[in-house]
């Protein structure tokens, strides 16, 4: 069964494309991530999905409803974090949880909630004093105390610490073996790869990629990548001439070359730093990654 089919999508903004024919389909019960950097249309496409913004054409289907005719349906059977929220900054966190649940039929016990998102804390703290990453994960416990059946999160860990944006994960993987069905929004490549049964790599408001994160590196790499820092030379053609390497990418200091001979090339590397006099630094060998994926597709990294 699918919780989201959306076809053809288009939404401008006068001249600006955001997005731009976008297809896609949801299984339900997967964590299904829309990878892109910002202004790649990831959050508009997210609005359009919960019924906030009307899109120009195009055909969508989020639970069996038209968010665009049916909104009121859609409303009833999803979460939703948003980038931007508007929090009432004088109520305490659980009451701000308690008045959110008031809005649903069916939810989720309030500090139950906050526990999951690790604010228990913070529970009678008032929302005004919360650091950004303790209000983001409030926004979270708002999406998810509906108990709905598919939640979406647009870019939920930005701003968290590492040891919090874990715990928001755990959280997610939860919301799945709970048979619920995650849209998450991100542009950390490491998440994605951990949480996402299925990607779409999204640029210039359109799909460019679609599959497991797994056969997305399999499908474009078999190589590994050495990458190493180089602030003499970034001569493409010299460095894509060692044995092995099938391509090499620059990215500032940061040298790249993706090759199945790694030992090869690791080898007439050090031997052409000698020859050259060219410093090799911090060098290391990693397998692929969706980073590699989208630098491979678009020519630039997803921060750019």
């Amino acid at each position: 069964m699918d919780a989201i089919i959306a076809s053809g999508l288009r939404k401008a903004y006068g001249n600006v494309r955001a997005v731009d024919g976008l297809d896609l389909r949801v299984e339900a019960g997967q964590v299904f991530g829309m990878l892109g950097p910002n202004g790649a249309g990831k959050t508009t496409t997210v609005e359009i999905l919960v019924g906030l913004r009307d899109r120009d054409s195009g055909n969508v289907s989020v639970l069996g409803y038209d968010p665009g005719r049916q909104g009121r349906e859609v409303k009833w059977r999803i979460g939703v974090q948003l980038q931007s929220y508007g929090l009432y900054p004088r109520l305490t966190v659980r009451e701000v949880v308690r008045l959110f649940a008031s809005f649903y039929r069916n939810t989720l016990p309030v500090d139950e909630v906050i526990e999951r998102v690790g604010l228990t804390a913070k529970a009678n703290t008032i929302v005004k004093a919360l650091s950004g990453g303790q209000a983001q994960r409030l926004a979270v416990a708002l999406a998810m105390v509906n108990d709905a059946d598919l939640i979406f999160l647009d870019e939920p860990t930005t701003g968290l610490d590492p040891q919090a944006r874990r715990g928001l994960w755990d959280v997610i993987r939860n919301m799945k073996d709970r048979g619920k069905t995650v849209f998450l929004t991100t542009h950390y490549m490491d998440e994605a790869e951990r949480l996402c049964d299925t990607v779409a790599v999204v640029d210039h408001g359109k799909v460019i990629a679609l599959d497991s994160p797994s056969r997305l590196i399999s499908e474009h790499f078999q190589e590994q990548a050495v990458e190493f820092s180089n602030s003499i030379s970034n001569d493409r053609e010299k460095f894509q001439s060692l044995p092995g390497v099938s391509r090499a990418q620059f990215d500032g200091e940061k040298a790249t070359l993706y090759t199945k001979d790694v030992t090869r090339t690791i080898a007439a590397l050090m031997e052409l730093a000698q020859r050259d006099g060219i410093p090799i630094d911090d060098v290391i060998v990693r397998r692929a990654t969706l980073e590699d994926v989208f630098l491979k597709l678009t020519g630039r990294r997803i921060r750019e």
